[in-house]
C-alpha cells in the first residue's frame, strides 16, 4: 500500500481499513508493530527511517 502511493501520506485509519478492515480502523498499535517490523527489514538503521516516514500524528509516507 506504501509503495504503491509513494511520496502521500496514508493515515493510520486508511492503512488500517485497507489492510486489516473497517473493524480495525482504531487499532493503530496493530500499523506501529507492522511498520516497525517492516523497518526492520528495509532500513539500514530503523531508528532512523530513510524509506517508511512517520508523519507525527497523521500516518506514515514511503519515498525511494
Amino acid at each position: 500500500m506504501l509503495i504503491q502511493n509513494e511520496g502521500r501520506v496514508l493515515t493510520h485509519q486508511f492503512l488500517l481499513k485497507e489492510i486489516w478492515g473497517v473493524g480495525y480502523q482504531t487499532e493503530t498499535q496493530y500499523l506501529r508493530v507492522y511498520v516497525a517490523q517492516l523497518r526492520k527489514k528495509l532500513e539500514s538503521n530503523p531508528n532512523h527511517p530513510v524509506y517508511i516516514i512517520t508523519e507525527s500524528g497523521i500516518g506514515y509516507r514511503f519515498q525511494s
